[in-house]
């Protein structure tokens, strides 16, 4: 019986032969590329591309079958993305792409008019702060008017959460990415600390009603389990149910929020940092509503919608891999009105200006039945 390094260096002369095989693989496939432009042929093949999965797993012991449509797949789409580049096609998304990178702007700006939700003092504000240095901000009652004002012009840019890293997506901004016109420009992650805020006096064992936002009782709500006949109460935001406890001074009342809060609605802190885990943060959006790219975007969101069949997922996912593009984030929505059809979200880690971009824009739609490019932009931390 062979050993383990005899065995290892037959698997190196076989990979050998596989790669030599692929690059002539490789080298046909670019004459292909070079006949469709000539007679003007689409890339994608849905037909052929079947009847090749179907022939490599006849062509395998049953028990392999599965591991050679993978292999296959793979082969597939590298071949595609090669000739997507040899032909450079267009899609409609990659031309806007690469029309706002030729008028990038030299900086993102100082100053803006922004729309968040809440009031003074809620997160959301805190987040503006962090990406503008001077903002004059409106407030709305909800992540609808943020969206509508920009969508509009009302304001220049908008700012809403997306995802805390202990109570998960905020999947009410999510359903409302597929309802309106938008492009995100720039995203921040802001250290979220809780505190349990009372009315001037108030000690913290006679609260009995808390009030704050949804995502904020998940995020302490180990600390609100310990609070003896505690009855919760969801607001808006965080600020809002700052200001509400302070505007009727019950005795038995408190509202987790920051302590800006504190400080503007003459509150006492009788708790700090409350939340369940140290490590809180939310990562919040910039949206507006034309597309720009600003310097140092390397990242990107898209909304993609695939067909209902076996790997139409793997599809996708296999493109980015093939790309080498990595995949930050993958969210799953209903999409209203459409029974079992699910919209899917991908934050992926990629250079606007980068070819691999290019190609990903250009050949996506191959592998998907819809695709929307949310923006390329970077991350303030």
């Amino acid at each position: 019986m062979p050993n383990l390094d005899e065995l290892r260096a037959q698997i190196t002369s076989i990979d050998q032969q596989i790669f030599s095989l692929f690059n002539q693989r490789m080298q046909v496939v670019s004459d292909v590329a070079s006949y469709k432009a000539a007679t003007g042929m689409p890339v994608y093949d849905r037909k052929r591309e079947r009847e090749n999965i179907q022939r490599a797993t006849q062509s395998v012991p049953p028990e392999l079958a599965s591991y050679a449509a993978v292999l296959q797949s793979v082969l597939m789409e590298a071949a595609r993305a090669s000739e997507h580049q040899a032909l450079d096609a267009k899609h409609d998304a990659s031309e806007a792409i690469r029309n706002a990178l030729q008028t990038q702007p030299a900086m993102f700006p100082v100053s803006a008019h922004v729309a968040c939700q809440g009031v003074e003092g809620a997160y959301q504000q805190i987040a503006v702060d962090k990406l503008f240095h001077r903002a004059q901000i409106s407030f709305y009652d909800s992540f609808e008017g943020v969206f509508r004002a920009v969508e509009d012009g009302w304001a220049q840019f908008g700012v809403i959460p997306v995802e805390n890293s202990t109570a998960g997506s905020v999947t009410h901004v999510y359903d409302l990415m597929m309802q309106h016109d938008f492009h995100i420009v720039r995203s921040c992650r802001l250290k979220i600390d809780h505190n349990l805020l009372v009315p001037p006096g108030v000690r913290r064992e006679d609260v009995r009603i808390v009030y704050s936002h949804q995502q904020a009782i998940s995020q302490c709500a180990g600390y609100i389990a310990r609070i003896p006949d505690c009855r919760v109460h969801v607001c808006e935001n965080t600020a809002m149910a700052a200001e509400k406890v302070a505007r009727e001074g019950r005795r038995d009342a408190a509202a987790i929020a920051s302590r800006d809060c504190a400080t503007l609605y003459g509150l006492d802190i009788a708790d700090y940092s409350i939340q369940d885990q140290s490590n809180n943060y939310t990562r919040f959006a910039c949206i507006s509503k034309n597309l720009t790219i600003y310097p140092g975007a390397d990242r990107a969101s898209l909304m993609v919608v695939t067909s209902h069949e076996p790997g139409a997922l793997f599809k996708v996912l296999a493109r980015f891999y093939a790309l080498d593009i990595n995949l930050l984030k993958l969210e799953s929505r209903p999409i209203p009105n459409r029974d079992f059809d699910f919209m899917l979200y991908f934050d992926i880690e990629c250079a606007a200006a980068s070819p691999e971009f290019a190609t990903l824009m250009d050949s996506l739609s191959d592998v998907c039945e819809e695709c929307r490019y949310l923006g390329s932009y970077s991350e303030v931390i």
